[in-house]
């Protein structure tokens, strides 16, 4: 149990010492809350010059909600508990393989750092972005789960912020569900990381941004915003009722298994889920919402 403790106080000083960091531009070119800084900035121009929905507000529905949310998931989330959590879990994992003599290093089927770095980056990207598919999917069949995914879905007018709305749970089963695929292509390191997260990123905040974009033949490899707001639609067809369109940053998937559905233009239909109206509007409540009995 000490060990476990130890390993709680290190994440903390660990991550806070980074964040501090990060703040003061103290890091390398691989700094994430600038980074998320730029990213947003420069989508949320590009939705104010070419906005697909001409009446929807530079500041729309929730927009500050969205903006808390985002800076809440991609760091105070990680002070609070997920680092933590994560590091707590990996070591938990690492010494329950060690009670019968094996080591997360024995399921490395091949080493990325052997082949070319652009081949490399290239399956990082399509073995990380296919479990988030996948993942995704059971967000939308799996009830228990779809309760947390509600926080996402509760958007009614996209844009770029609405991409990092979603409960703190989300992360934890993303994470969890690609913690051995990413062991098994093992050699990746932090500047790979950074690259393929920042690329995602980008992908994400386009998708959800007020953009009437469907980068022409080039849709059906990356989602982009003319598919994924039908994700979003409130309205769906009963032989998909669970969900369509899950690609994260890859539309190639939904193609390949079938769950894509562009039926028309978009543009302007409603977003959110059976009985919406009912869901909690503000963060703290949202946050609770799947630990409320009185779902709907």
């Amino acid at each position: 149990m000490e060990k476990y403790l130890q390993t709680v106080g290190e994440s903390y000083t660990g991550y806070w010492n980074y964040l501090v960091k990060e703040v003061l531009f103290e890091n390398s070119w691989a700094n994430y809350f600038y980074g998320l800084i730029v990213v947003s900035l420069i989508v949320w121009i590009l939705e104010i010059i070419f906005p697909w929905r001409k009446n929807q507000s530079k500041f729309r529905k929730d927009f500050w909600l969205d903006a808390f949310y985002m800076f809440f998931n991609f760091f105070l989330l990680n002070l609070i508990v997920f680092i933590a959590l994560s590091n707590v879990a990996e070591r938990f994992f690492n010494d329950i393989l060690g009670i019968i003599g094996l080591k997360i290093s024995d399921f490395q089927l091949f080493d990325i750092d052997v082949l070319p770095r652009f081949l490399g980056l290239l399956i990082f990207f399509l073995v990380t972005d296919f479990v988030q598919w996948n993942t995704h999917r059971l967000l939308h069949k799996v009830p228990f789960l779809w309760n947390f995914h509600k926080v996402h879905h509760s958007i009614k007018e996209m844009g770029f912020a609405g991409h990092l709305r979603y409960h703190w749970m989300e992360p934890v089963l993303y994470k969890s569900i690609l913690y051995i695929p990413l062991a098994i292509i093992g050699g990746f390191d932090a500047q790979d990381v950074a690259i393929v997260h920042f690329f995602a990123l980008t992908i994400g905040h386009l998708n959800h941004a007020n953009l009437g974009w469907d980068y022409g033949f080039m849709k059906y490899i990356f989602n982009n915003p003319k598919m994924h707001i039908w994700h979003h639609s409130k309205t769906l067809p009963k032989h998909k009722s669970v969900g369509v369109n899950f690609g994260i940053s890859l539309s190639l998937w939904d193609y390949i298994f079938k769950t894509n559905h562009i039926p028309s233009n978009g543009r302007d239909i409603e977003l959110g889920f059976e009985n919406d109206e009912q869901f909690p509007n503000n963060f703290i409540a949202q946050e609770l919402y799947p630990l409320s009995f009185k779902k709907k």
